[in-house]
């Protein structure tokens, strides 16, 4: 999978204001696979003819982003790979980034507007695609809010949205079963620690509330390394299917207490 990927091995910055304003006003390119059975390729093309609404867009190869990439005039929607200092696995995970044109040697050095883990390097395109629209949907949201007020940028500005953990009470949470760790793989489980509405789905349960933009309902994406894969990292997040909101995002290390997957911790802090 994803032959092509770039690996960024450093922090990209963040945009300025002027950046910002570049970006409102750039035409954003897709990059695609140099691969022409990349199923990416037409999961992206999908999502974004479908959810991509805040600039113009067009589809570009590798080769033509390597030129692009330095021209303000345009945005990037890209595939990157990332590893962690701190993972003590050395795992690899697949990023979608929204990067900003800029007159620069290296990719690390491209404005990033929005960043997202999207899977664990290896895994199957199909792990995530149904869940691509709503993930596009999110940063898009993110560009205009950081456009308004470019001051809720930062290293940590997923965590940022933990602000809303309150509203969703109000809110029905759909989960994949291969999502949730043992320890809360029941709803009875579930319904121990978090009293609000969480529903056990299946895949197209999940493609179809982010297709209909279902109200008041949220998505559960999980990235994480299949197995034990002690030290890696776990990521978290919960995305409105119709207002694109992002309700919570959290990350843990993979220990014997924490397996991969939604955690009772994360339940509780969910219900706090």
């Amino acid at each position: 999978m994803l032959l092509n990927t770039m690996l960024l091995t450093a922090q990209a910055p963040f945009p300025s204001k002027d950046e910002i304003k570049q970006f409102d006003a750039s035409t954003t390119c897709v990059v695609l696979e140099d691969d022409a059975f990349s199923a990416y390729n037409s999961v992206v093309k999908d999502a974004v003819g479908k959810f991509w609404k805040i600039t113009p867009y067009e589809f570009i190869d590798v080769a033509t982003f390597n030129v692009r990439r330095t021209d303000p005039k345009y945005s990037f929607i890209v595939l990157t790979q990332t590893n962690f200092e701190k993972d003590k696995s050395g795992g690899l995970f697949n990023f979608i980034n929204l990067l900003q044109g800029k007159r620069v040697s290296k990719l690390s050095e491209n404005p990033e507007i929005c960043a997202v883990p999207l899977s664990f390097a290896g895994e199957d395109d199909l792990e995530y695609s149904y869940k691509l629209g709503a993930i596009l949907a999110f940063m898009q949201k993110h560009a205009r809010m950081i456009s308004e007020d470019p001051s809720l940028t930062g290293r940590k500005y997923l965590k940022f949205y933990n602000k809303f953990i309150p509203d969703l009470k109000n809110k029905i949470i759909l989960v994949s079963q291969e999502d949730l760790s043992p320890e809360i793989s029941t709803i009875d489980k579930i319904k121990e620690i978090y009293p609000g509405k969480i529903r056990i789905v299946g895949d197209d349960d999940i493609a179809k509330a982010i297709a209909d933009k279902a109200p008041e309902t949220v998505v559960l994406h999980k990235v994480g390394p299949k197995g034990e894969n002690k030290g890696g990292y776990c990521f978290k997040m919960l995305i409105g299917t119709d207002d694109a909101n992002m309700y919570y995002y959290h990350q843990h290390v993979i220990d014997k207490s924490n397996p991969d997957g939604l955690l009772p911790a994360d339940l509780k802090r969910m219900a706090d």
